[in-house]
């Protein structure tokens, strides 16, 4: 019987959090080893799974030393500056990071994409594998929309997100730009107020929506003359990103350095 891998987790009592340390529980190929919180989290001194009714034999701890001792891998879905700190200490301490961390500064990933050759990194915007089949897809419709058709980019998330438009947003525009050809850091329309003039034929767009319990939903909208097409995911339930995150932690067991993302686990590069 192969051992399972131990797995930390990092955010425990928020919602990914929980939602992860469920899905590791209940995994036949991890174990969950560790859980860490920030100061003040109700949580701390606690079973993990108290609040999902199950007994992990796991406290939540604010130590990240503590709660990562023994980890072979840390699933991180925090915040960027969290995420940066848990980074240099699984460098310093030999630990594989699955990020799902959205928000990053160019400065940031730099730091991740050094960090990579010493730790086996797998980070990805969105670890949902319907959201990364869509991806391929719309590097696809790219390439054969690629005159004559407008692109929007549309998602919407709960009231709670922090960061906009979001990750799984841009990485489908980084998407269509290589498809297409374009830089999207010239192209990308993030804003639009007042007399804006007549839409550059060159431009993605982007459209944002915050509100309610929105898990998240994503549209990428081709406008043409006489015909719209569109591609959308939709999810209903965090449980994705973390049976994404899972198989992850799967495909990090045969790396030992580098940088990864879902396409890798996949087989879609």
């Amino acid at each position: 019987m192969t051992s399972k891998t131990k797995v930390g987790v990092v955010g425990a009592s928020g919602r990914m959090g929980q939602m992860l340390i469920q899905a590791v529980s209940q995994s036949d190929h991890c174990e969950l080893s560790g859980a860490v919180d920030l100061d003040g989290s109700p949580l701390l001194g606690f079973d993990a799974g108290q609040l999902l009714g199950i007994a992990t034999g796991v406290k939540v701890t604010s130590d990240l030393s503590q709660g990562l001792k023994g980890a072979q891998v840390l699933i991180d879905f925090t915040r960027p500056q969290g995420t940066m700190a848990h980074l240099k200490f699984c460098q310093a301490n030999g630990i594989q990071m699955v990020i799902g961390t959205t928000g990053f500064s160019e400065e940031e990933k730099a730091l991740i994409h050094e960090a990579s050759k010493r730790i086996a990194i797998l980070m990805a915007p969105n670890m949902s594998v319907g959201v990364n089949v869509t991806l391929k897809l719309l590097a696809l419709a790219a390439k054969a929309l690629n005159e004559g058709y407008d692109i929007e980019v549309i998602e919407a998330h709960h009231r709670h997100k922090v960061d906009a438009p979001s990750g799984t947003a841009l990485k489908m525009g980084e998407v269509l730009a290589l498809a297409l050809g374009r830089d999207l850091k010239t192209h990308g329309v993030f804003a639009r107020e007042g007399h804006t003039g007549e839409r550059d034929p060159m431009s993605i767009g982007f459209s944002t929506i915050r509100g309610g319990d929105i898990v998240g939903d994503h549209t990428v909208l081709f406008a043409g003359t006489g015909e719209r097409i569109e591609i959308t995911h939709k999810s209903s339930s965090r449980s994705t990103y973390a049976q994404g995150s899972l198989r992850a932690v799967r495909f990090l067991a045969h790396q030992k350095t580098g940088l990864f993302d879902m396409f890798d686990v996949l087989g879609l590069n």
